[in-house]
């Protein structure tokens, strides 16, 4: 092969250094793809496949990357990675605030414990407030920092945990005393134990007349967890989060606990932070609530996360004041992120955005290489983790669902039916089935993973209805299974943005080239149709396109008109192009939005 006809070039392939690579104006590179129904901005990015279709069209051969001997898609190791974490000397290590994940069954008010929490410590004048929910907030207590991690449940918990973040310091389970252990309590357990973490147990409703402590702390005892006046080592707090009694008292046995597990950080250098939750706001774009775990995150930073790279424009505490810098365990929102990195990805601060641009280069490459070695059929294992995912990726759209049923067999045969539905264009994640009514848990479980929810004969707890309103949360209840998965088909196809097919108008064969108010015009008779100024057009030359733009000028005799009909005469200027010439012939054409199918 000629090494002269030779293009390599590094995924991802974008279009202008395509077009540079091929001695090409990106604009008739552009025109060439929307020839193959490949639409493309300048900056954006095209598929393998197309770049040797269009390297071939013009006798080049495309090579995206060179592979051993053997052939195949090799996995790419990454070549470049984020510093790893030194030894910390030990005069470097400075006491941290311990960090508390509150869980247990959805109704034993695990929400409410944290809210009376938060109201005893923040102050009624004090700036922010009890105004923004950030995932995560921190308490004072003489003169000591506790924070609490606010999490949809122990779904996230473990989805965190699978990332290597383990975050938490302390595990309180909440236990309501009128109901007792119930099977979403011992899941929360068992989570907890799989991270061993220091578990401690608040029993809360102590204020209610059928109120059984007594059963409650032997039900504990039976799982292992005999409280200390029972000659057992778990610390368990009676309280009331509709009361307020007994918060001062677990505050006080968490700050024990904190004490005793010695918990130390190196509030200097380059930060290393977890993400906790992501959110997309308008107006910043993807933000992140972080909890640092080393050094100092300080506004200015540099970072890479997951896929994702950034520079922190800015920072607030959990009140949503504005700060300058961010020590470890303080739970913190980052504006500049790139993207929308998933809970339990690590934000590392490296020494400049060159290098932090390099590194998520060769961490997608790697994803890429992966993907594409793992084949079209792989399985993707959707759970918490890659919540974010489909926009990380920016190319198929995605259906996310929470699906809740009456019993396990119709929750089975709905998933299997609705796995079935085919498309290149939707992937279907299903985020949660399983059966029950659907709860609070369910809504801000959709709310963090941009999901719909639908329920099969069961209903909707009244709390969960109000939340589903709150939070703009879609709930559809079905009682017949092919109705539903119609409904599904349905909404995936609604994800879809509409196709954009070409639609001749006419041409005009340029006659006389002249200039008007320091650009030029093409002065051409329409030869067949009509041109419109609502349109585009494009100026064919030998029978080669060489500019495609939006029809900006049509003129007859000095005036503005919105069309020309065949056999007159006009004058038209396209976009900001001025390099007419007599005989070239304008095709004139209009974009039409065509609905698509899976």
């Amino acid at each position: 092969i000629d090494e002269s006809k030779v293009i390599q070039m590094k995924p991802p392939i974008q279009v202008r250094d395509l077009a540079t690579r091929l001695n090409l104006k990106p604009f008739q590179l552009i025109h060439e793809l929307m020839e193959m129904n490949v639409f493309a901005t300048l900056n954006q990015n095209i598929e393998e496949a197309v770049a040797k279709k269009i390297c071939e069209k013009r006798g080049f051969v495309f090579l995206a990357e060179k592979r051993k001997e053997g052939g195949g898609v090799h996995k790419v190791a990454p070549v470049v990675e984020p510093p790893k974490a030194k030894p910390v000397p030990s005069a470097n290590l400075k006491p941290r605030p311990p960090i508390v994940t509150f869980m247990g069954h959805v109704d034993h008010g695990k929400t409410s414990l944290l809210d009376a929490i938060r109201r005893a410590k923040v102050a009624a004048g004090e700036a922010g407030g009890i105004t923004q929910h950030i995932g995560a907030y921190t308490v004072q207590r003489n003169n000591h920092s506790i924070t609490f991690l606010d999490t949809p449940g122990h779904e996230a918990f473990t989805a965190m945990r699978a990332r290597g973040a383990n975050v938490t310091d302390i595990v309180v389970l909440v236990v309501a005393a009128d109901d007792g252990i119930k099977p979403q309590t011992l899941e929360a357990l068992r989570h907890a134990q799989a991270a061993k973490v220091t578990i401690m147990v608040a029993i809360n409703k102590v204020d209610l007349p059928n109120a059984n402590l007594d059963k409650v702390k032997g039900q504990l005892q039976e799982l292992g967890l005999a409280p200390e006046e029972w000659g057992g080592q778990t610390v368990v707090c009676e309280v009331s989060a509709t009361k307020g009694t007994g918060i001062e008292k677990l505050l006080e046995m968490i700050a024990l606990q904190s004490e005793v597990l010695e918990l130390r950080a190196d509030p200097t250098g380059n930060a290393r932070a977890r993400v906790i939750e992501t959110q997309i706001e308008t107006g910043r774009g993807p933000t992140a609530t972080v909890l640092v775990q080393h050094g100092c995150l300080k506004v200015g930073d540099s970072f890479v996360c997951g896929p994702h790279q950034g520079k922190v424009k800015a920072l607030f505490d959990d009140a949503g004041n504005a700060i300058k810098t961010a020590g470890p365990s303080i739970p913190t929102r980052i504006i500049g992120l790139s993207g929308a990195p998933s809970p339990g990805e690590e934000v590392v601060v490296v020494s400049s955005e060159r290098e932090a641009r390099t590194i998520v280069e060769e961490r997608q490459e790697a994803q890429r290489a992966t993907r594409l070695a793992a084949g079209p059929g792989a399985p993707t294992g959707v759970t918490l983790e890659n919540l974010f995912a489909s926009i990380a990726d920016g190319q198929k759209k995605c259906l996310r669902v929470v699906l809740k049923g009456d019993v396990q067999g119709s929750v089975e045969a709905i998933v299997e039916a609705i796995r079935k539905i085919q498309s290149q264009k939707v992937t279907l994640e299903i985020i949660l089935s399983t059966i029950g009514p659907i709860s609070e848990s369910d809504i801000l479980l959709a709310k963090a993973s941009g999901a719909v929810v639908i329920g099969f004969n069961t209903k909707t707890d009244n709390s969960a209805a109000n939340a589903a309103k709150r939070e703009g949360i879609q709930i559809k209840l079905f009682s017949i299974i092919y109705e539903l998965v119609d409904q599904v088909k349905e909404a995936m196809t609604g994800l879809l943005d509409p196709e954009l097919r070409e639609s001749p108008l006419g041409n005009a064969l340029v006659k006389k080239v002249f200039e008007l108010s320091k650009f030029m015009v093409a002065g051409s008779q329409v030869q067949s149709g009509r041109i419109t100024k609502s349109g585009r057009a494009r100026v064919i030359r030998k029978k080669q396109p060489i500019y495609d733009g939006a029809v900006v000028t049509l003129k007859r005799f000095q005036e503005d008109v919105p069309e020309v009909r065949q056999g007159l005469e006009c004058g038209i200027r396209l976009g900001n192009f001025d390099e007419y010439e007599e005989g070239d012939i304008i095709e004139c054409y209009q974009l039409e939005k065509v609905p698509q199918t899976l």
